[in-house]
């Protein structure tokens, strides 16, 4: 039975339209509004919910972690079991497709129970023992025991781009979750129903599994004022936030102007460049020109990982390669865009990057006139001179647009790389025969980017262990940490070390027993062993 979307927020399971401000989302496809209405949150409100996740915090700090794997299981149960209304309503508000929002629900889903799976094993707590050496000289040491705990309630802030796997549910919630702490989201005002649908599953698994009804509240708003209101409450404990550069440095100085500052764990604007050494082109340019394409005009170029910037030297090759990728952008037709303000910046950003000096425009370059959002797949071209010398060439243009930077050598190409901002990713094509260059460009972008890729292309980010999705500023505040895979989940703990405790006051996972079986660093070394 499909569930009824009552538009208001959704305070600790509550629906909650103490404003009178509403809005609606627009369908990107029809320029059209969508059938229903979303009351602004109001301060009172967001208070209610702040309260209620600390009221829940209370709780659920001492969850043990085979309780909270139960619940995320039962959250991504609870969101299957929504079927087909999720798909077509987030379509409705999206435009990103059935087949599309399909598989990113069953990486929403994945992820959820990938973090089930973490928390199962035991061993994301991190615990650390140094045991006593009363006999030490010149001084005897302590027994020092570490572990990470949950840090408290946790504001969320959907991105516009993934509806499901970076929203209300996504990356950033999920890890909160596992971590145990409660999460306030704010939910993207371009998919409201959607995001009201989430948290319709959310309430039902906190309703199966018994949890405190403020792990969870949804706050809507098309306002700067409902996000500002959320950060500064006092009893937020730190933010996660997937948006643009100037939407996510605004929460970053709003945290960090609270008389106490919390961590804001945001992921901004990245160009992601793919550097396309001369011995590739030669073997492969048809090729690389086709990938290239692909991954630009994926989701309509609304990645994160978009490659937004492509460094190459100079020579016939790389002139044609440059008219082989225009031409195939060029016969590829654009798709829609997520919503009308996303088309305005970009063609706001186009603009000014096509009127800085030494820009050559190869295809592209304008709004697409007609029914839908849409933007013309633009290909750039500027020199590595030029490029070195203005900052401004750095910017996101977040859309199916990407800037060609030609360099007059190689040296001048490392130059180039050196000049890069921080960014999520970096990308080196080479053939066997470049391995020599492509080595002293690989280390040095690996201290501006969060993820090296080799002969690939950045969209596409696997929920692993392994994975990094971070980067050095501009691309996100926080780059010792990922909003992607199994780590995430540190973004919301905090180390607390026990000295001299004694064991029966101890947590189970610095205990000399080891009841929880986990794998610890005793004394310098990897075991599972009692001490």
């Amino acid at each position: 039975m499909p569930v009824v979307i009552n538009g208001r927020n959704q305070i600790a399971n509550k629906p909650s339209n103490e404003g009178r401000e509403t809005f609606t989302a627009v369908n990107p496809r029809t320029k059209q509004t969508t059938p229903y209405a979303f009351f602004n949150a109001i301060t009172t409100e967001i208070d209610q919910a702040v309260r209620a996740a600390t009221d829940a915090f209370a709780q659920s700090r001492h969850f043990s972690a085979h309780k909270l794997a139960e619940f995320l299981d039962q959250v991504a149960a609870e969101i299957e079991n929504l079927g087909d209304q999720l798909l077509h309503t987030a379509d409705e508000e999206t435009g990103l497709g059935i087949p599309r929002l399909t598989g990113e629900r069953g990486r929403t889903t994945g992820q959820l129970r990938k973090f089930g799976e973490l928390l199962r094993e035991g061993s994301y707590v991190d615990a650390i023992i140094d045991t006593a050496q009363p006999d030490r000289q010149p001084l005897p040491r302590s027994s020092i025991r570490r572990q990470l705990f949950p840090l408290g309630p946790v504001a969320v802030f959907s991105a516009s781009n993934f509806p499901f796997a970076f929203s209300v549910a996504g990356g950033d919630t999920a890890s909160a979750f596992a971590a145990g702490c409660p999460v306030v989201v704010k939910a993207h005002p371009c998919h409201p129903a959607t995001s009201e649908l989430f948290a319709h599953a959310i309430n039902r698994a906190i309703e199966q599994l018994d949890f405190p009804a403020g792990f969870f509240s949804l706050i809507q708003g098309n306002t700067i004022e409902v996000g500002q209101t959320l950060v500064t409450h006092p009893g937020i404990a730190a933010v996660g936030f997937t948006g643009s550069l100037r939407a996510g440095r605004a929460i970053y100085d709003a945290a960090a102007a609270r008389p106490i500052p919390i961590p804001v764990f945001a992921e901004m604007g990245s160009v992601n460049p793919v550097i396309l050494l001369p011995n590739a082109v030669a073997e492969r340019g048809d090729n690389l020109a086709a990938g290239l394409v692909q991954s630009l005009t994926l989701g309509s170029g609304q990645f994160c990982t978009n490659p937004g910037l492509v460094l190459m030297v100079k020579s016939p090759e790389t002139d044609a390669f440059i008219k082989n990728v225009a031409e195939k952008m060029n016969a590829q037709s654009p798709g829609v865009l997520l919503n009308g303000s996303i088309e305005q910046g970009l063609a706001n950003a186009v603009a000014t990057t096509v009127k800085r000096p030494f820009i050559q425009t190869h295809t592209g370059g304008e709004v697409v006139a007609g029914d839908s959002f849409c933007y013309a797949n633009t290909v750039l071209q500027t020199s590595a001179a030029a490029f070195c010398n203005d900052p401004l060439l750095q910017e996101e243009h977040f859309g199916p647009v990407t800037l060609f930077v030609v360099a007059d050598s190689m040296g001048e190409l490392e130059t180039a790389v050196h000049a890069l901002h921080g960014n999520l990713t970096a990308t080196i094509h080479a053939a066997e025969s470049d391995l020599n260059a492509a080595q002293t460009l690989l280390m040095d972008l690996k201290e501006t980017v969060g993820r090296l890729i080799w002969n690939g292309f950045p969209t596409g980010v696997e929920v692993s262990h392994a994975m990094q999705h971070g980067g050095p500023y501009p691309a996100t505040t926080a780059p010792a940490t990922t909003s992607v895979g199994m780590t995430a989940i540190k973004r919301f703990m905090r180390p607390v070390a026990f000295q001299d405790v004694p064991d029966a006051l101890l947590p189970p996972a610095l205990q000399d027993a080891n009841p929880l079986n986990i794998w610890r660093i005793v004394d310098g070394d990897w075991s599972k062993q009692r001490i």
